[in-house]
């Protein structure tokens, strides 16, 4: 099986510049900004809150990119032009199921960093 993010933990060696305490707040950010996209997501796809998925889709992306999540920063950035085309439907309902199942991946990598 292949190894999801594997340069993830040499990012954050490197943002951290050998401080292992900044090492160890730097993935649990990270590890909860994850989480927070998804609650978030789920939370405003099933209240069709717009600003909430744009709010989170929003602060995530900085780190994302940081970090080189870039199979969601893809994901968010499909999801944006679906609903801006289409709006809460059917196909953007599927991508917040893909995104669901590519921020799992994620959070599991990071989780393993905090182990």
């Amino acid at each position: 099986m292949k190894h999801s993010y594997p340069e993830l933990n040499q990012r954050i060696l490197e943002m951290s510049e050998g401080d292992e305490e900044f090492q160890m707040e730097l993935t649990n950010a990270i590890y909860n900004g994850l989480l927070e996209v998804q609650l978030k997501y789920q939370e405003g796809l099933k209240t069709k809150n717009e600003i909430s998925i744009q709010q989170i889709r929003h602060k995530i992306k900085p780190t994302l990119s940081m970090f080189e999540f870039f199979d969601l920063s893809e994901e968010l950035q499909n999801g944006k032009d679906i609903f801006e085309s289409k709006g809460f439907c059917e196909e953007f309902a599927l991508h917040c199921d893909s995104l669901d199942r590519k921020l799992e991946v994620a959070i599991q990598r990071v989780f393993q960093l905090i182990q």
